[in-house]
């Protein structure tokens, strides 16, 4: 398990409202067995329908790290695929205006923090970044602030999920792992679990 309390680096614009699970990863991939490969075909089919010209194919957004979107990111259905290719291109933070409470729950498992703003910031911080797409950005979850070069402006996230991140304690199945003998005494003590019969 680890801490997240900043996220920097690059970022890359995707405008547009209502961007769905399904136009994120198509649903043709969801036959994979693990989610090795997606991040290859995130976007796949708007990718393919602008010919080079999708934000996540032009070269100066190659290697950004940090996604800023509009509103309702990640409605429909709640595959965790999507999020999966996303983080798998190599984003590890979102900013936008607002994210899909299941794609945002998915986001909080996976350590990928999705912070909001308002529809101006998200706006100026996407401009920003296509006509400076050098410049780092720094997502700050201990001070609530995206700062970009001289512009500094206040992100939101739940309490909850923040304290996760800055805490360390966003990886359920990690904790889990961590607490194993802990799980296993606990278990020794139920009268309904006989441990020695399960464990062989």
């Amino acid at each position: 398990m680890s801490e997240v309390k900043t996220v920097s680096g690059r970022g890359l614009p995707l405008k547009g409202d209502d961007i769905d699970t399904d136009r994120i990863i198509p649903a043709r991939f969801l036959k994979c067995v693990t989610f090795d490969g997606l991040g290859e075909q995130v976007f796949a089919d708007d990718r393919t329908q602008l010919d080079g010209q999708h934000a996540f194919d032009q070269p100066q957004y190659q290697g950004a790290e940090i996604l800023v979107v509009n509103r309702n990111f990640g409605c429909g259905s709640s595959r965790e695929h999507a999020p999966q290719a996303i983080a798998r291109w190599g984003i590890k933070a979102l900013i936008g205006e607002s994210f899909a409470e299941i794609f945002f729950g998915n986001c909080v498992a996976m350590g990928v923090p999705c912070v909001t703003v308002s529809s101006a910031v998200a706006k100026h911080l996407q401009g920003a970044i296509a006509e400076q797409p050098q410049t780092p950005l720094t997502v700050d979850l201990e001070s609530l602030t995206v700062t970009m070069g001289n512009f500094v402006a206040p992100v939101a996230i739940g309490d909850g999920p923040r304290q996760m991140f800055t805490s360390g304690t966003w990886d359920a199945c990690g904790q889990l792992v961590a607490q194993g003998e802990a799980v296993k005494a606990t278990a020794a003590r139920l009268p309904y679990v006989d441990w020695q019969r399960q464990s062989a």
